[in-house]
């Protein structure tokens, strides 16, 4: 699970560990020498903002990553920050040119970058689509970012997790990843997110995921940091792919009693194993209701921090989602 912090944002454990393998810095030192097996570690390529130069830039992490790995063997890879607001394009591109040296990689992540270096509205993306086409074995692949990101749809044979995490999740970009096949991909998570920051993405948009009629292997499915999650509790409590789900998050966004309710009142929910709710606004009774509704499945109702108890009783809470900017 990613930590959150009201203060700090999102901390992703991917700074210390990835697709199961501890996570090292590609760029390393002289004196850190590299695995002597390739595959037992996700590599990290980052550009140093502390060096003036070409010595800091992601050309330069691409250079020492391929000298000092094996690269026919590196099964994960993480991109961490990049020049700062850089598009992500030419890194797409590189690594689109050196899928026949990566035969092994099956998990990427691209801007795995802390809101404590950059904000996830600053981060400038591209049409990713190209790496699902360079990389046609890849299995896990993650992207942080919504600003200028864009996906095209594809068939997909080997993909089995795909994760999108923005502050703002644009109506095109849902629409193609519902338009895509993805016959093997078993674990979906959308970041909405609000409006302000790009987030138009509307319940039409989400119906083909809905439906899961070309996601047939579907067990998990985040549609998560939504100011409508409301609107997409009600329809999930009528949505096809929902029977065959083991795990459902609805988490991070302004999910309320009525959201809640609606959940309640669709199709039966205690086949989950887990259902994520947390950062809510639901009352003390309607966290009761679902608890007792649902008495072997794990639910999580972590909410946001607590008002200050200076702040006026009859001043209307402030609704947020927990990731934006």
């Amino acid at each position: 699970m990613i930590e959150y912090s009201p203060w700090f944002g999102y901390k992703h454990p991917y700074n210390d560990q990835y697709a199961g393998l501890p996570v090292i810095e590609a760029s390393g030192s002289q004196s850190d020498p590299p695995p002597p097996d390739s595959a037992s570690a996700a590599w990290r390529l980052t550009a140093n903002p502390f060096i003036d130069g070409p010595g800091g830039s992601m050309e330069e992490t691409f250079r020492t990553f391929f000298d000092r790995a094996d690269a026919s063997a590196v099964t994960a890879i993480v991109i961490g920050d990049w020049e700062f607001g850089t598009s992500s394009a030419p890194i797409v591109e590189r690594l689109c040119q050196e899928a026949s040296r990566l035969p092994a990689l099956r998990s990427l992540f691209l801007g795995a970058i802390s809101s404590m270096s950059c904000e996830i509205s600053w981060i400038q993306q591209c049409d990713v689509t190209p790496l699902l086409e360079a990389y046609p074995r890849l299995e896990r692949f993650e992207v942080r970012g919504g600003s200028g990101l864009a996906v095209h749809p594809v068939r997909h044979e080997a993909l089995r997790m795909l994760r999108i995490e923005t502050g703002g999740l644009s109506a095109a970009v849902t629409r193609a990843v519902g338009a895509c096949d993805l016959p093997a991909l078993e674990h979906l998570d959308l970041w909405l997110g609000i409006e302000t920051y790009g987030g138009t993405t509307t319940l039409a948009d989400l119906d083909p995921i809905l439906r899961g009629e070309r996601l047939p292997a579907l067990r998990h499915l985040g549609l998560q940091d939504s100011e409508r999650q409301d609107e997409i509790a009600a329809a999930i409590a009528a949505a096809p792919v929902v029977a065959r789900l083991d795990s459902l998050s609805l988490s991070m966004g302004v999910l309320t009693d009525e959201g809640a309710l609606a959940l309640l009142s669709g199709q039966p929910l205690t086949h989950l194993r887990r259902l994520d709710l947390q950062h809510h606004y639901l009352s003390e009774e309607m966290m009761r209701r679902v608890r007792e509704a649902l008495p072997e499945v794990e639910v999580d109702l972590s909410r946001p921090m607590e008002p200050d108890d200076d702040e006026e009783e009859d001043e209307e809470p402030w609704l947020y989602v927990a990731v934006s900017e």
